[in-house]
C-alpha cells in the first residue's frame, strides 16, 4: 500500500484510491475536490450525478436506500476498481420530528441508509482492504451521535449505532493494518437542511464549512499508517439554530 505524505498543509495522496459515498453534495463534494487536488483517485458514489470533476474522478450512480441492489453494486465497484484502499461512508439524510409523527416506512427508509448501507459497504470493501495489506475506512457521523437531540430519536440512533459499529471493527481490523475512524460534525451549512424546518444561524461562527471537514478527513487519510484517529468531533464556535417560516 502506497503511504501518504503530510508536509504541513501540503497533503499529498498520491497513489491511493478513496471511494467516497454521497459525492455529489455537500460534505462528500468537498471531500472528493480536496482528494483530487492531494492527486488521490476518487470513485464517488451518489444518486444524483456530481458537476465539475475531471481527471482522476469517476462516478457510480447508486441509491443507497434501496438495499436490495447495494450489496451487488458495491460487488460491481468493488471489481471494476480493485485498487480502492481507503472508504469515506458519508452518505446519509436526516428526518426530525416526534416518533410519533413519523412512519414505520419513514423509520426504515432512515434506518436503511444511514446505517444499514454503511454496514454493507464495510462487508464488501473491508475484505478487500485486509487482503490488500491495509487501508482505511472513515465514517462520517454526527454531533448526534455523541449528544442526542429532542425530535431526532431515530436519526440520532442511526448515528450511535454508527459509533458503536466503528468501534467494535477496530480490533476486528487492526491486525490486517485497516484503521477505522468516525469523525462527528455539528451544523455544517450544505443542501442537507434544504428540506428540513431548520438550519444553522446566518453567521459565519454557527456553521462549520464542508471544506471544514473535508480538511478533516484529508488529515486522518495522510496520517502515518500506525497512527488512528479513532474518533473526532467537529463542532462551529457558536451553536444557533435557525427554524424557517413556514407558507401560511
Amino acid at each position: 500500500m502506497v503511504q501518504p505524505r503530510d508536509e504541513g498543509d501540503a497533503v499529498s495522496l498520491k497513489g491511493r484510491t478513496v471511494l467516497v459515498t454521497g459525492a455529489s453534495s455537500g460534505i462528500g463534494r468537498a471531500t472528493s475536490r480536496r482528494l483530487l487536488e492531494a492527486e488521490a483517485q476518487v470513485v464517488g458514489v451518489s444518486r444524483k450525478a456530481p458537476q465539475g470533476f475531471g481527471e482522476g474522478f469517476e462516478w457510480h450512480r447508486l441509491d443507497l436506500g434501496r438495499l436490495d441492489q447495494v450489496p451487488e453494486a458495491f460487488g460491481q465497484i468493488a471489481r471494476q476498481h480493485p485498487g480502492i484502499n481507503a472508504l469515506v461512508a458519508n452518505a446519509g439524510v436526516g428526518r426530525f420530528g416526534s416518533l410519533e409523527e413519523q412512519s414505520p416506512d419513514q423509520i426504515r427508509r432512515l434506518i436503511d441508509l444511514n446505517l444499514t448501507s454503511q454496514i454493507l459497504l464495510a462487508r464488501v470493501f473491508l475484505p478487500l482492504l485486509k487482503r490488500g495489506g491495509g487501508g482505511d475506512f472513515l465514517i462520517v457521523g454526527s454531533e448526534a451521535a455523541v449528544t442526542a437531540g429532542r425530535r431526532g430519536a431515530v436519526y440520532s440512533a442511526t448515528k450511535f449505532a454508527l459509533r458503536g459499529f466503528a468501534e467494535a471493527l477496530r480490533p476486528e481490523c487492526a491486525k490486517s493494518g485497516v484503521r477505522i475512524s468516525i469523525l462527528h460534525p455539528g451544523m455544517v451549512r450544505t443542501e442537507f437542511f434544504d428540506e428540513l424546518s431548520f438550519e444553522p444561524g446566518p453567521d459565519p461562527e454557527n456553521a462549520l464549512r464542508p471544506e471544514d471537514v473535508a480538511t478533516a478527513i484529508l488529515r486522518i487519510l495522510a496520517s502515518p499508517p500506525e497512527l488512528v484517529y479513532d474518533e473526532i468531533r467537529l463542532t462551529p464556535l457558536k451553536k444557533s439554530i435557525h427554524f424557517k417560516s413556514r407558507t401560511p
